[in-house]
């Protein structure tokens, strides 16, 4: 009996130990989730567990540890199910932390229809908020200022949908207040609305805003193109045997002279639905950072004309919606630096896309910090493969160098070379462009010039290539032009310009991995100039 009551006490012992373990790694990876969420994840989960958790505990939290404790208190998360955390990160699009729970996105999306637990009313407030811009959002605020506390400080647009649920003026029954300043701002977030009120009405609620908003719109034009091809097909039947042009299609409701005018705007949908299938994500609620990296004052030398290039990309980048950061004149070291700082930005992850510039000499494959050392512009790029960042993964990066890629000296009146005086080290071997990105997909490499030649700038206008650069952008991005297409007439535009002397030219040469065609949004606001 003694001996039996020993092995009792050792298997409870072991398996207390083994419990002890579980718990100690649930809790790492706790730990580990919330030291990659920042605070506008934390706002996002503090929304999205609005129904589950009391209100007056949730509006003191500060991190998502605090959020996951609250969680694990209302037995909504614990170590043998942790779906409920795994839904909320699915839903805030953190999708590379769901593998430190065991979970990916298929197998999330698998489970939502039994064991989601964030209402569909919920997920319809938040993927609203996600798609209101900071301009919209100031429009709402005016329309509603009669109805919101004076002097009452709303950040966000969850700060506003939290607001009008406290006020009593949203709720799932009743959302007519969201629809009418919807209708009156911006009438494609109606969209979003729409497919949660049809949901309500036919009692069943499968509202996934990444795959239902898509299927209202293919259910919708799928059976508006069956109506219109059986339109165009009793219209010609009709028309040769009977000669009716202008009776009416009885079968389904349309005037022949409707019919031609929905098959023409069908076809223009139909187009613009392919072309958007085949191009990147770009209509997050954030578009991206644009990094400017403007190297002036070298130790021999001083590119001038190179802030107006600095200044023209800054302007043109914030009006396409990207959070652009400059930096000035930095070493070999810093630039290498920088790139790793950018690599491991968390941030990355809610963005569409990532692009960077440099300003500075170079050499060929390279380019130069202003202690006048090379940096590969292949190690530069290669900080931001999926491997290294893979917030960035699936994600265009974007890399535009003004430097020159050779050593010839060219001595036009008021144009510079951008390359360093040339020394012993100007026999190197070149370095040919298709080493200078990484081998793998969704990068673009814009340079100024083919590898070997010098690129010029005007001391006073800017370089040629990034002058010409900017004002494609601004030409051709409202005209819903893919990348490529706008670097095209990069290329035409640069080729076409003369050094003073009449007798020097340029060749800009992009090389790129893309997967699919990179369009900007066109942006509400005019082009800067």
């Amino acid at each position: 009996l003694s001996a039996f009551r020993q092995r009792e006490a050792v298997s409870a012992i072991g398996s207390s130990n083994m419990e002890n373990d579980i718990s100690l790694k649930f809790h790492q990876q706790l730990f580990l989730i919330s030291e990659n969420l920042v605070t506008e994840d934390v706002a996002a989960l503090k929304f999205l567990c609005t129904d589950l958790l009391p209100l007056s505990k949730l509006e003191g939290v500060k991190l998502a540890a605090d959020i996951f404790k609250l969680l694990m208190a209302q037995a909504y998360l614990n170590a043998k199910d942790t779906f409920l955390l795994a839904e909320l990160l699915y839903r805030i699009k953190c999708l590379s932390l769901l593998e430190k729970l065991g979970y990916t996105k298929e197998k999330v999306q698998e489970h939502l229809s039994e064991k989601g637990r964030i209402s569909p009313y919920r997920q319809m407030l938040y993927e609203l908020s996600e798609n209101i811009t900071s301009e919209m959002l100031k429009k709402i605020i005016f329309l509603l200022k009669n109805r919101l506390p004076k002097g009452r400080i709303i950040l966000s647009a969850l700060d506003l949908l939290t607001l009008l649920e406290k006020q009593g003026l949203l709720t799932k029954d009743n959302i007519k207040i969201l629809e009418d300043v919807c209708m009156t701002v911006s009438p494609d977030l109606l969209e979003t609305i729409d497919c949660y009120k049809k949901g309500k009405v036919d009692g069943v609620f499968y509202f996934n805003p990444r795959l239902d908003l898509n299927t209202c719109y293919l259910k919708f034009w799928f059976f508006l193109a069956l109506k219109m091809f059986l339109a165009f097909f009793f219209f010609q039947k009709w028309e040769v045997i009977l000669n009716l042009n202008q009776k009416t299609c009885s079968v389904i409701g349309l005037h022949t002279s409707e019919i031609s005018v929905l098959l023409a705007s069908f076809s223009i949908f139909f187009f613009s639905f392919l072309q958007t299938m085949k191009s990147y994500k770009m209509d997050g609620p954030h578009r991206g950072f644009c990094l400017i990296i403007n190297n002036v004052n070298f130790s021999s030398s001083q590119r001038k004309g190179s802030c107006k290039d600095a200044e023209q990309l800054e302007r043109v980048f914030t009006w396409l919606g990207l959070d652009v950061r400059t930096y000035t004149d930095l070493t070999s070291g810093e630039i290498i630096n920088l790139m790793e700082t950018w690599q491991h930005m968390q941030d990355h992850k809610d963005r569409n896309c990532f692009i960077c510039c440099i300003l500075s000499h170079g050499k060929s494959g390279a380019i130069c910090g202003t202690d006048d050392r090379p940096v590969s512009i292949r190690v530069l790029t290669s900080h931001f493969t999926a491997k290294q960042c893979p917030q960035l993964a699936a994600k265009p990066k974007l890399f535009f160098i003004q430097a020159c890629q050779g050593d010839k000296i060219q001595h036009p009146v008021n144009v510079d070379t951008d390359g360093p005086t040339p020394d012993l080290s100007s026999m190197q071997e070149r370095v040919s462009l298709s080493e200078s990105i990484p081998e793998e997909a969704d990068f673009l490499l814009g340079m100024a010039t083919v590898d070997g030649y010098v690129s010029f700038r005007h001391t006073e206008e800017g370089s040629w290539y990034i002058q010409a650069l900017c004002s494609k952008l601004q030409l051709l991005v409202p005209r819903g032009e893919d990348i490529l297409s706008i670097l095209t007439q990069v290329n035409e535009d640069v080729a076409r310009r003369d050094s003073p002397s009449g007798t020097k030219k340029q060749m800009p040469q992009p090389a790129y991995t893309l997967r699919r065609k990179f369009i900007f949004p066109i942006p509400m606001a005019p082009p800067p100039s």
